[in-house]
């Protein structure tokens, strides 16, 4: 493998996927510029009919699109597909999202002619994406931006560059310029290249905190881009007075497991109150054991695939370690049944007596678990963190969940429910290092465009009065 080059491998057996070249920053941009102009004047209504296509370009190979993400990101064909079906349904509602957000108005006055509200498109908006919904999340900027009138490079994740081409594949087939819609394949110093770029407008970015504040720090003195950050979390769930411990532990599960944890909305932290502890946490082992673990295409299909790569599983068995090192209790060991492949069991350690617990975004199958006695110390144990993404409360009554509510850091608060699967059809985002106040989702529409004040009449009209001498 030659040094321009970049390679994706399958996590789940390690075989190469695809290779390309790393990709010209330069040109890119300056092709992307020259195409933008004739997009942003286009017909609202012809950049929506466009992105229309785009649904049904996807459609039209839901299941190889699937397979394509299961195969370089390692997740369960069942998920890979809710996924694409995420994709599709990206357009309607981002569709709905322009016209809430960005909508037109006009107030008329007859003395001084007519006042109105548009939106205008940045230009050319840089997309850096994430290799855990490596189609999703980058569609989530690209489908908004596009309807706003805006040009799109896309840098994917470097773990996965095939769904990247595959995704900007589909939108080209659906007659969107193919130099409006680019991809650049590379690594950090392509991307670092991009965000920096003059030629660029925006940048809109999914992935960790430690990235989004080189990001913003890079962008400080450049206050004309638009800057989206989305980031990671911490997130903490907590499980209060409630007589259904399977339903609890079932929740507890999905939070922190699903997509082999590899969500920023995943559960990290489970804060028990001290009575319920030896009934939830030996209810959450007891179905942790059930998990079926194993590669995409299965049969019967796994629960949870492997993590992105060798590396990252290598950490987090390394962190599990220094839990158990610095004050940590096992509740359920981590292992890796094969030292060869990213495939991790999932573990959960009891951080209670820990004095110094590490503010950090472990990203993957691990959970750490916390024993309280109070509501008051639960909140403030979830707070405990510069993260602010996403929380739940599980159990409790209406009056504790508007105490949680009212007192808990978060862009995402949940009662009843896991704390991932968020809806497209609302905002996301989060506080402190999980974002910079742009929530994505049904706001993207917000950071996609912005808004121009006008007053117009159609025949100059002016008079001068005070402080001028008469004729």
């Amino acid at each position: 493998m030659s040094k321009s080059e970049l390679v994706s491998f399958e996590p789940a057996s390690g075989e190469e996927l695809w290779r390309g070249e790393h990709g010209d920053v330069d040109g890119i941009v300056a092709r992307a510029r020259a195409a933008w102009p004739q997009w942003a004047a286009k017909p609202l209504a012809n950049r929506m009919e466009l992105v229309r296509r785009f649904a049904n370009e996807v459609r039209k190979e839901q299941d190889e699109f699937a397979e394509l993400i299961s195969r370089e990101t390692g997740k369960p064909l069942w998920e890979a597909r809710t996924e694409v079906e995420a994709v599709i349904a990206k357009v309607e509602i981002s569709i709905r999202a322009y016209a809430e957000r960005t909508g037109q108005r006009k107030l008329d006055s007859a003395l001084q002619g007519s006042a109105s509200l548009r939106h205008k498109p940045h230009g050319v908006m840089a997309v850096l994406g994430p290799y855990n919904f490596p189609a999703h999340l980058p569609n989530g900027h690209i489908i908004p931006a596009l309807i706003a009138g805006n040009a799109i490079i896309l840098k994917p994740s470097e773990k996965t560059p095939a769904v990247g081409e595959r995704l900007l594949e589909y939108l080209k087939r659906a007659g969107i310029p193919a130099d409006l819609v680019q991809l650049l394949i590379g690594g950090p110093d392509e991307g670092k290249a991009l965000v920096a770029h003059p030629g660029i407008d925006g940048v809109l970015f999914t992935g960790s905190a430690q990235v989004g504040i080189a990001i913003n720090k890079k962008l400080a003195t450049d206050p004309g881009k638009i800057l989206a950050l989305e980031m990671g979390g911490n997130n903490p769930l907590v499980v209060w007075n409630t007589p259904k411990i399977r339903d609890a532990a079932a929740l507890v599960i999905q939070s922190a497991f699903t997509t082999a944890g590899q969500r920023c909305t995943a559960a990290r932290r489970l804060i028990v109150k001290s009575d319920l502890y030896d009934d939830v946490v030996n209810e959450v082992k007891a179905l942790a054991k059930r998990i079926i673990i194993g590669s995409p295409f299965d049969d019967p299909q796994p629960f949870m695939g492997p993590v992105i790569d060798n590396a990252a599983a290598d950490q987090l068995t390394e962190s599990f370690l220094y839990f158990l090192s610095h004050g940590g209790k096992p509740i359920m060991h981590m292992s890796r049944p094969d030292d060869t492949k990213p495939f991790l069991t999932p573990g959960i350690v009891d951080v209670t007596a820990m004095e110094e617990r590490p503010d950090v975004e472990l990203f993957g199958p691990l959970l750490q678990v916390v024993k309280v006695d109070e509501l008051d110390e639960a909140i403030a144990e979830a707070n405990n963190t510069r993260f602010g993404l996403s929380a739940s409360l599980v159990g409790g009554t209406p009056a504790d969940y508007n105490r949680f509510w009212a007192n808990i850091r978060a862009g995402i608060v949940n009662w009843n429910r896991p704390t991932n699967g968020a809806s497209s059809a609302a905002p996301f985002g989060g506080i402190g290092l999980s974002g910079n106040h742009r929530p994505a989702a049904f706001y993207a529409a917000d950071y996609c465009a912005y808004p121009v004040t006008s007053t117009e009449m159609e025949q100059p009209r002016a008079s001068v009065g005070v402080g001028f001498k008469d004729n």
